[in-house]
């Protein structure tokens, strides 16, 4: 039998979860990338950046988050607090995939595509290129600890940072340093789609994937016709929202997927 070494990733896993215990809904939305498709490739062409369709998911739940306070917050000695902008993160897969970081945008509604583009990728770059110092803090004294040692350690920085909003820099930490939402594109690794657990530790109540985008019959005007659509999944905490405030973020998600120019302030499309 080959000899396993435990990676930081599994003690990670090991150390955060228990058995599921807390009240999770889970949905998906099935959107058109028709309009969404020539977008990107309207701006990929126009300024020679690499846009995306991981881009585009998180400015428009960025956009369903502004629209819905409710969900844009943290909950603090059973009180829910609103934060005051609305921050996506993206998990960048490092390591040749053997582990996951992660890159926070600040105020995402308030960016353009490109700038979310421009921001991530040189977030991503540090972090592939070893780089990056917050994480070497953040992750490396982990490390060498046993899984069992480990958990209690994310327990209370999770609390201090992602509940209270404390800044430990000495540990590669800032303020809340999951933001709003987490997302995260399993269709790039040739996943149609799924569904990802809440971190106990990272305390965000939304984590959203993006899956594959794929040619599937659907009905338009009554008519059966073949389109490209891309299945979005959510992970939500029960505790920030039911039916009605699910139902405002799948408006705004359906709303910028068919006028995806929205997502950049444009009132029509530039083509």
């Amino acid at each position: 039998m080959p000899k396993y070494k435990m990676s930081l990733r599994r003690k990670l896993v090991i150390a955060s979860w228990t058995r599921p215990t807390e009240g999770n809904i889970f949905g998906k939305l099935l959107l058109e990338t028709t309009n969404v498709e020539r977008y990107i490739e309207h701006l990929r062409e126009t300024t020679d950046k690499k846009i995306t369709i991981s881009h585009v998911v998180g400015k428009a739940a960025a956009m369903a988050l502004a629209q819905a306070p409710g969900l844009n917050g943290r909950i603090l000695l059973g009180r829910y607090i609103p934060h005051e902008t609305v921050d996506i993160t993206y998990l960048v897969a490092i390591e040749e995939g053997g582990n996951l970081a992660k890159a926070k945008v600040d105020n995402t509604d308030q960016k353009s595509l490109v700038e979310i583009c421009d921001e991530l990728g040189a977030m991503a770059e540090r972090l592939r290129s070893g780089k990056d110092e917050n994480f070497k803090k953040s992750m490396g004294p982990l490390e060498a600890l046993p899984s069992w040692l480990i958990r209690p350690i994310l327990w209370l920085t999770g609390w201090l940072t992602s509940s209270l909003g404390v800044e430990m820099k000495m540990f590669g930490l800032e303020r809340f340093p999951f933001g709003s939402c987490v997302v995260t594109n399993v269709g790039m690794f040739g996943l149609d789609e799924g569904y990802a657990p809440q971190t106990p530790f990272a305390r965000v109540p939304i984590w959203v994937l993006v899956g594959g985008i794929k040619k599937q019959p659907v009905v338009v005007d009554d008519e059966i016709v073949i389109r490209p659509m891309l299945p979005v999944m959510a992970t939500i905490d029960h505790r920030f929202m039911d039916g009605y405030q699910a139902g405002v973020m799948a408006r705004v998600m359906r709303e910028m997927f068919e006028e995806p120019w929205k997502l950049d302030g444009l009132d029509a499309p530039p083509w």
